[in-house]
């Protein structure tokens, strides 16, 4: 039996504008962005919250809020049986009616301290909207709360490649933090952060050629008093760059040490191989434990409906009608329609939130959100209530890394059309 719930709150920090993963965020807050074809990002963090009975969830929203307020409004649902809250947290007016902005990850939570500490939480599990895991939480706060820490920082084993794109923490054979550094500019400055022996062997770090460091993963615990303190003690906006350099040197901070699968969706590379790895059920999200699954708005909608199309190594999702050739290494979202004739090859096809309907009550659908017939598309992100007429062929046959024009991009090698693209027959990229 899972011990009785720690008394815990739960800050999801939603704010940011997802500038990196441009132009996905043109119309998209980061944290509502689709995920496999199902799912927004800002369902993988509430769901793991759920799944360890942390219940008090409050989440900080600033860019485009209206779309994730809708969907955590039509997804997650409470009652007396199983109680639970999820607050979302907005830029307010002040008295001279302006609005105050939050300028970092810190300010946030400072400008709603107010609400959060109506919580009576002892611990508040600060979390990103745009992570990817599968974490009991429980076990973290147990250790913050065996530890007697005024903050836990989860942290992960990342190779010398990855450290300038991370906060880099030093510590003793107790897990206590001595020394951090967010996004060290250069090697110099953590030559003695290097893993030491006794943690690489309580994490099993992995066995390619190091050196291997601990990351910080943006995931923290902090003791309620702590949590005042630090934001009352410094001022600076930011979590990583200010607030925990800061709890380093006067409060007492520890590392939990995590093993697992975590993603941090910061670029639209990062964004579309997560994505495919949810083809390989060895690797990535787990989302096929139904024990502690990753809860998202439900459909109701039928099975597949697939014709004579050749399928490998993809995921079709609910309601979709599929006339394609082939779909090789896709995802293809809920409500897909794919024309005869087509070809999908290493693509992400985000789908619908609606069925377009007739123009008039009868008759036929006549511009559905749709790819058409005889279309060749790879290595393409395709967001949501998009047309693609017939004969597109979508290749990026110059091989280009960056292109912006006629409202389609090319990010780090891969095509990406945004939603409401309507794409004329015949057109090439």
């Amino acid at each position: 039996m899972r011990k009785p719930p720690l008394s815990v709150a739960t800050v999801i920090l939603a704010g940011g504008q997802g500038t990196r993963l441009y132009p996905l965020t043109i119309h998209h807050s980061k944290p509502a962005v689709s995920y496999g074809g199902r799912y927004r990002l800002i369902d993988i963090p509430i769901s793991n919250s759920i799944n360890s009975q942390f219940r008090q969830i409050f989440v900080i929203a600033q860019y485009l809020p209206g779309e994730l307020q809708h969907h955590i409004s039509q997804t997650y649902h409470f009652d007396a049986f199983n109680p639970g809250s999820i607050d979302v947290l907005t830029p307010q007016e002040n008295e001279k009616g302006e609005k105050q902005w939050f300028e970092g990850t810190a300010d946030a939570v400072r400008k709603n301290l107010s609400i959060l500490l109506k919580s009576p939480a002892e611990f508040f599990l600060i979390l990103s909207g745009d992570q990817l895991y599968n974490i009991d939480f429980q076990k973290m706060v147990e250790f913050a709360e065996n530890k007697d820490a005024d903050l836990t920082i989860a942290s992960i084993p990342i190779h010398e490649r990855e450290v300038q794109r991370m906060g880099v923490l030093k510590t003793d054979d107790q897990h206590n933090i001595t020394e951090f550094i967010e996004k060290p500019e250069n090697l110099e400055q953590i030559k003695s952060f290097i893993l030491n022996e006794k943690i690489a062997r309580e994490i099993n770090s992995p066995s390619q050629e190091g050196p291997f460091y601990l990351g910080s993963m943006g995931i923290y615990v902090f003791k309620r008093k702590a949590l005042i303190d630090l934001l009352e003690q410094d001022r600076r906006p930011d979590f990583g760059f200010h607030l925990i350099d800061t709890a380093v040197k006067y409060k007492k901070t520890v590392a939990f040490l995590y093993k697992g699968y975590w993603e941090d969706i910061g670029t639209v590379s990062s964004y579309y191989h997560a994505n495919l790895m949810l083809i390989d059920h060895t690797q990535g999200l787990n989302t096929y434990d139904e024990h502690n699954p990753i809860y998202t708005r439900p459909t109701y909608l039928p099975g597949p409906k697939i014709h004579s199309a050749k399928i490998s190594k993809s995921i079709i999702c609910e309601g979709s009608l599929i006339e394609a050739d082939e779909i090789t290494n896709s995802i293809i979202g809920l409500r897909s329609h794919i024309g005869k004739g087509t070809i999908i090859r290493d693509s992400v096809m985000m789908g619908n939130h609606f069925y377009m309907p007739p123009s008039h009550e009868g008759e036929p659908i006549t511009h559905p959100f749709k790819i058409g017939e005889h279309c060749l598309i790879e290595k393409t992100i395709i967001d949501e209530h998009v047309q693609i007429g017939n004969h597109v062929r979508l290749t990026n046959k110059e091989n280009r890394e960056k292109f912006d024009g006629n409202g389609i991009f090319i990010r780090q090698g891969i095509i990406i059309v945004p939603s409401g693209t309507r794409l004329p027959d015949y057109f090439e990229l």
